[in-house]
């Protein structure tokens, strides 16, 4: 008798640092999407595949609701729209320490002309009192109707049981849409440039980050003297201002250097394999704005 695969499709949307990055990598088991405290650190959908015995979990992390400032900003929003439809479940991530913004009453409105299922996933409930948390349920559940309603916090991994055990229960029987062993759609090359700026969003100030975007200008395998295999990294750090290339070199080369040690740490780790990175900055003005250039990015 063959076994009966399932299959479900999952959206993870929500406003920006409400944890739905964390929330992928987390469900997920693996680093897949840049992670930071700073707005729209995801710019793309990005996503992330588990396969737990016959069933198939696609999740597919978004960039988070903000009002938009200039091109860049307009492909995120659609890419939001777009990742919404279609899809067997929606979560909505919340960070239960914050005010219902508007862009999150927006994004719930927008529920109500779909098909998909919605799970409320109330995020961050180890910082506020349980009293707290039972309020803000409250107050999300009176715009909408959820499917489920989880408290989580994917810091603590609190809830994530739950949730998966909900998401479970909602698959579908149908084929599995990637191989087992694959953990998301991403090109290695992605990857490595999203592990990259990462560490720039973790190292830099609050005026530099958003105008930083990383390409992968060369990628080789070989193997040193001693037979051990290394990965050569050649990385382009691009910014919209000459001063922000300052900024990000840093005193002597001091920022540049932090910047590479922390990645290459962590695409070691990533990879398996000794990493020899080598990042250089560049200028491009503006081109948040240009479209050209949004999509020599693959951000559009």
């Amino acid at each position: 008798m063959s076994i009966k695969t399932k299959t479900i499709f999952v959206t993870i949307a929500g406003r920006a640092n409400a944890g739905k990055s964390s929330l992928l990598n987390a469900l997920v088991g693996e680093k897949i999407a840049a992670v930071s405290d700073k707005p729209q650190t995801t710019r793309t959908k990005i996503t992330g595949v588990l396969t737990k015995g016959e069933t198939q979990f696609v999740f597919m992390d978004t960039p988070g609701m903000h009002k938009a400032r200039n091109k860049l900003s307009e492909h995120m929003i659609n890419t939001v729209s777009e990742t919404l439809s279609g899809v067997d479940v929606i979560i909505l991530m919340c960070d239960c320490t914050r005010k219902i913004s508007d862009n999150e009453k927006n994004l719930i409105e927008s529920f109500k002309n779909g098909r998909s299922k919605v799970i409320l996933a109330l995020n961050k409930i180890d910082l506020i009192e349980k009293e707290k948390v039972i309020e803000k349920l409250a107050e999300y559940s009176s715009l909408y109707d959820f499917e489920e309603v989880v408290p989580i916090s994917v810091k603590e991994n609190d809830g994530l049981d739950i949730i998966m055990k909900i998401l479970e229960d909602n698959a579908a029987e149908g084929p599995h849409y990637f191989p087992d062993d694959k953990f998301t759609d991403q090109p290695e090359k992605v990857i490595m440039a999203e592990i990259i700026r990462e560490k720039a969003l973790l190292n830099l100030n609050e005026e530099v980050p958003h105008g930083v975007a990383v390409t992968i200008e060369q990628l080789e395998e070989r193997e040193d003297r001693t037979g051990t295999p290394i990965l050569d990294i050649t990385a382009t750090i691009f910014c919209e201002r000459e001063s922000h290339k300052g900024i990000i070199i840093g005193k002597g080369g001091s920022m540049l250097r932090k910047i590479g040690q922390d990645a290459r740490a962590d695409l070691e780790e990533f990879f398996r394999i000794k990493v020899n990175l080598q990042c250089w900055v560049k200028v491009k003005e503006g081109w948040r704005n240009r479209e050209g250039m949004i999509k020599n990015f693959g951000l559009s």
